[in-house]
């Protein structure tokens, strides 16, 4: 018996490196070098802040995204969600105007979640908006809306599907049945195959009807599911094949190349620092909640507030990476109150303070980070923007700064800041400080913006 045990982890350690090789072994089409993609993902980078939109059956029920897995709803009664979906009140303009007006550069929407149910009028499925109520393409005219307002396009899909004849249960999906002994029933005459198929086939759909689609967001792997199960290497390749300038995300179980993913997506947390593989800094892109759920969810109260929603924005960028912010619209199709109640004052802030953003990035090791504060760094407008969370009375203290910039002022309104470095010292209310640092001369009274920013213009 021991032998036999022996010889079992051998095979399963011989499979598993197997598949570890494969996946790190580099296709023939992927020849792009770094180079090319720091330039294919320049407007990107520079982006730094886009809108996340959940939105599927399950604003309907308006209890979570995952309602169905949660709750353990059978295909038969979620169905009711799909026979009264009408979205009568979608106007993809108003979103797209909510979405300039926030300061977001891209979009990304879910075309397809877990439930299945996609929001396009797919050939390969009848499960879809079309056949619902409201009778209609719902991508085509987002897509069309998000454009016009210069707002680069983003397909979120899920690799899961609730729904699918084919997508073979395992310990987690899809929610029912829940019994091992029922679900291994139960996929009798299901096939990962055809539904590797089926998924190409979709993808093929929203990656050649709408334009040019700059990100796709494929969500997601687990134990149990993997690039074997989804074919991830193929399904890539089509994807690169049918939009070459496509960003793609880390979650096709390719994470040990260095050719199957674009960037890194932390999710509802913050990093700590800038994310490294293998010790390089590689590009990265936290999605957030405005509360706890991604689908629209009417009872949930854990909203986070605008200046905790700035804040969030900036810390990102001031560690070299990119906020996708999603918003679950409802039933009807709208923005819910709380939604735009924080999308117009995260707007109101952007208006006068995005240049300490677009185009910014984590700022050199040579410039220590004040007390309560974040930077950012423009390396091409060579700009240090400082990010005041809690305002100081009257001084700020730059240490090793002198000599280092020229010009500082107040970025809400310009207003100069004036800076000196004194070390001589005076009178018992005489300010001074060490040899190499300066002083920034502040109002006692913090500018009515929710955080504050002082701009330095470097030498």
């Amino acid at each position: 018996m021991k032998t036999l045990r022996l010889v079992v982890a051998l095979v399963i350690l011989m499979i598993s490196q197997s598949n570890i090789a494969s996946a790190q072994t580099r296709p023939a089409w992927a020849t792009e070098t770094k180079e090319q993609k720091v330039k294919r993902m320049k407007w990107w980078t520079d982006a730094r802040f886009g809108m996340f939109i959940h939105w599927g059956l399950y604003s309907v029920p308006a209890r979570h995204e995952w309602v169905k897995l949660y709750e353990k709803i059978s295909d038969e009664e979620y169905q009711k969600y799909f026979n009264i979906f009408e979205p009568d009140l979608y106007n993809p303009k108003q979103w797209a105007a909510m979405a300039k007006k926030a300061g977001m550069k891209y979009f990304v929407i879910t075309t397809k979640h877990h439930e299945g149910f996609s929001l396009w009028d797919t050939k390969y499925s009848d499960y879809k908006a079309t056949n619902t109520p409201i009778g209609k393409d719902l991508i085509k005219p987002m897509v069309e809306a998000f454009r016009a307002e210069g707002i680069k396009v983003g397909f979120y899909y899920s690799l899961i599907d609730w729904h699918h004849p084919d997508f073979e249960f395992d310990a987690t999906h899809p929610p029912t049945p829940t019994g091992q002994a029922e679900r291994e029933a139960a996929n009798k005459g299901r096939d990962m195959k055809k539904y590797q198929a089926f998924m190409k086939n979709q993808l093929t759909e929203l990656l050649t009807q709408y334009g040019q689609i700059d990100v796709l967001f494929a969500d997601f792997s687990y134990p149990g599911k993997g690039h074997a199960e989804w074919d991830s290497e193929n399904l890539l390749k089509l994807v690169r094949k049918l939009q070459p300038n496509i960003i793609v995300n880390d979650r096709l179980d390719l994470d040990n190349t260095d050719w199957g993913w674009d960037i890194k997506t932390p999710e509802q947390f913050m990093p700590r620092e800038w994310i490294k593989v293998n010790g390089e800094k590689v590009p990265w892109e936290t999605c957030q909640t405005f509360s706890g759920s991604w689908g629209y969810h009417r009872d949930e109260n854990s909203w986070k507030s605008v200046p905790q929603l700035i804040a969030m924005l900036i810390e990102t960028v001031s560690k070299g990476g990119n906020l996708l912010l999603n918003v679950g619209p409802t039933a009807r199709g709208e923005f819910d109150e709380r939604a735009n109640e924080r999308l117009e004052g995260m707007g109101e802030w952007m208006k006068e303070h995005s240049r300490s953003i677009y185009g910014c990035t984590q700022a050199p090791d040579s410039f220590k980070i004040p007390q309560n504060c974040f930077l950012t760094y423009n390396p091409e407008r060579k700009r240090l923007y400082i990010h005041l969370m809690q305002w100081p009375f009257k001084s700020l203290h730059l240490e090793g700064y002198k000599g280092k910039f020229k010009y500082a002022q107040l970025l809400n309104d310009g207003s100069e800041v004036k800076f000196y470095s004194p070390t001589q010292e005076g009178s018992h209310t005489t300010e001074t400080t060490k040899e190499g640092d300066v002083i920034l001369n502040l109002p006692v009274q913090k500018p009515n913006v929710a955080v504050p920013v002082i701009e330095l213009i470097l030498e």
